[in-house]
């Protein structure tokens, strides 16, 4: 396959708009086209932002880890409000062997005792004996971060269209789930968040929770905002979210700091998150190009890592094409 001398990225998501600010910085000439009215408006904005890839070792599979460690400091570089503060893992006294199992299965991590987190969290002081905390881990704000790298590409004289569906030329598809037209095997994921305000408890880093039956994860957003998640339903239901998992996210909330009781919910929202059958995203080639795609629950943490292997294969592509020019 050869590459003419544009690029097309059609979807403003968070793999989108990596993809093409990758391919923008190595002097690939490159738009972006979205058919909504605005960048994110897909599963992205409803994520939590997480950059945690030894956190997600825990749960998921090693290419998680190795794939996404690398996009912290690729954040770090590309969206000033990324926050290298770590990741804190904690678990309720009666559930302690959680926290072994769970540093069993991941690595780069450092056990705290109560003093040791009353020091990284002093709103969580005599409510925990042990935690994992992981110091190498970030998070973003990701509605923030998408606009910042919309505004990157902006400078550097990328142009997104709005309300354009038709693609011409080279084309990267970063569609999510509405490519399932050229993906039959892309499945979706349910996933349901809830936002808080919460004037009482001040967080520096991501905390998770474990538990048996309702795992969360907080993040904090600033200002007193919290975001808090964990469902991932095998569902493509396309409805809000569900009475079961708001009680269950609001009472992990509430067992992680019982003031949070006390907070303000200031949004609730469900999306569907594009999978493939192993839950690893990938890039593949396309009748027209490549298609970006499977990034499931970590869109943030393993979007760069999918943009520099498409941009790989963009810079193939055209040396491909030069040398044979030049035979």
């Amino acid at each position: 396959m050869s590459v003419s001398c544009k690029v097309t990225v059609v979807g403003a998501g968070v793999a989108g708009l990596t993809a093409a600010l990758e391919l923008s910085e190595r002097g690939v000439a490159v738009e972006v086209i979205e058919r909504g009215n605005g960048v994110g408006e897909g599963c992205s904005r409803m994520a939590g932002g997480m950059l945690a890839p030894w956190c997600e070792r825990a749960a998921t599979d090693e290419a998680v880890m190795r794939l996404g460690a690398p996009s912290i400091d690729w954040w770090r570089r590309h969206f000033p409000g990324t926050v290298r503060n770590g990741s804190l893992v904690v678990a309720p006294a009666r559930d302690a062997a959680e926290l072994t199992r769970f540093a069993e299965r991941t690595e780069n991590y450092e056990w705290r005792d109560a003093d040791g987190i009353a020091a990284l969290e002093p709103d969580l002081a005599g409510r925990f004996r042990r935690a994992l905390f992981f110091p190498r881990e970030a998070h973003l704000e990701p509605r923030r971060a998408l606009l910042g790298l919309a505004d990157a590409l902006s400078k550097r004289g990328v142009s997104i269209r709005f309300g354009v569906e038709q693609a011409e030329g080279f084309v990267i598809d970063c569609r999510g789930l509405v490519a399932r037209d050229v993906l039959p095997d892309l499945r979706g994921v349910r996933g349901e968040m809830i936002v808080i305000r919460s004037r009482e408890v001040s967080l520096l880093r991501p905390v998770r929770l474990l538990h048996p039956r309702i795992p969360l994860y907080i993040v904090p957003r600033g200002d007193g905002v919290f975001m808090l998640g964990a469902t991932a339903i095998e569902s493509e239901a396309r409805v809000g979210v569900s009475v079961r998992s708001a009680v269950e996210l609001l009472n992990a909330a509430f067992a992680l700091h019982p003031a949070f009781g006390e907070a303000e919910i200031l949004e609730l929202g469900a999306g569907l998150r594009p999978a493939f059958p192993d839950n690893l995203p990938a890039v593949r080639r396309g009748p027209n190009g490549l298609l970006v795609n499977g990034l499931y629950r970590h869109g943030f943490l393993l979007a760069p890592a999918m943009a520099r292997q498409a941009a790989d294969l963009v810079e193939s592509d055209h040396a491909d094409l030069r040398q044979r020019r030049s035979a």
